[in-house]
């Protein structure tokens, strides 16, 4: 048995791993999606929130069990994981990013973002008066989001969305090659995604290289286009590392 902590992107919760987790807890894996400070079901007020407390709460996620964890982070929860392991690098067996964030030391998610021109949902952000938090254009979630979803799941997504707190997205992420670095990466990129262009995933991973690089043919989100590859692929890490061995 091996172990999963999912985490989240922006505006969502660990809801939106609905399709994902059972087919991993199926496979017979623990598996945690938890909130982030200020989202899903998470009381934190957005001016309470940041890129600290989102890593604070996986490390306390991490902390709760002895073994090891795979570490998955989809787009914002890429940001997330990779502080996340430089505060608990002993905790965390791998780090997955799934059409995700994967910033280098210094660098925040949006001064990566803004250079992502082709991206729809980006281009349909809307910022709050005070500029603390921040959603998308109804017209954009459908078309840059859940292009290849069915329309039942991104109905049942859409209601459930909330602000998102600005203020992690423009903290620069803090990494060193004695903790973040030594622990093991593995990029899942989405060919067809209009939120997170493929050319920007691909940059990153190339200039951050990870272990293993997996396609997908999917859009933003694969948990919701192709659960079953995506836990097939998850799965496939755990294997190869010996079911849920050391961070090695």
């Amino acid at each position: 048995m091996g172990r999963f902590v999912l985490v989240h992107g922006a505006c969502v919760g660990g809801w939106i791993w609905e399709k994902l987790v059972p087919l991993l807890q199926g496979a017979g894996h623990r598996v945690e999606a938890p909130d982030l400070p200020g989202s899903g079901d998470d009381p934190t007020p957005i001016e309470e929130v940041s890129l600290q407390g989102y890593a604070d709460r996986i490390s306390e996620v991490l902390d709760a069990h002895p073994e090891p964890a795979v570490l998955v982070g989809q787009s914002m929860g890429g940001m997330v994981i990779s502080q996340a392991a430089e505060q608990r690098p002993d905790k965390v067996e791998t780090l997955v990013y799934v059409a995700a964030y994967l910033l280098r030391d210094g660098e925040s998610l949006n001064s990566v973002a803004e250079n992502d021109t082709e991206s729809l949902l980006l281009s349909g952000l809307v910022m709050s008066e005070d500029g603390s938090s921040f959603t998308f254009r109804e017209e954009v979630i459908g078309e840059g989001l859940f292009a290849d979803c069915s329309e039942q799941d991104m109905e049942r997504a859409k209601a459930r969305f909330l602000p998102q707190a600005e203020a992690p997205c423009a903290t620069a992420v803090s990494l060193t090659e004695e903790n973040f670095g030594r622990v093991p990466r593995v990029y899942i990129e989405a060919l067809k995604d209009r939120t997170l262009s493929p050319w920007l995933q691909k940059e990153m991973y190339e200039r951050m290289p990870c272990r293993k690089v997996i396609s997908m043919d999917t859009g933003h989100l694969p948990f919701y286009a192709a659960p079953e590859e995506l836990a097939g692929h998850l799965t496939s890490l755990l294997a190869r590392a010996g079911g849920g061995g050391g961070a090695g």
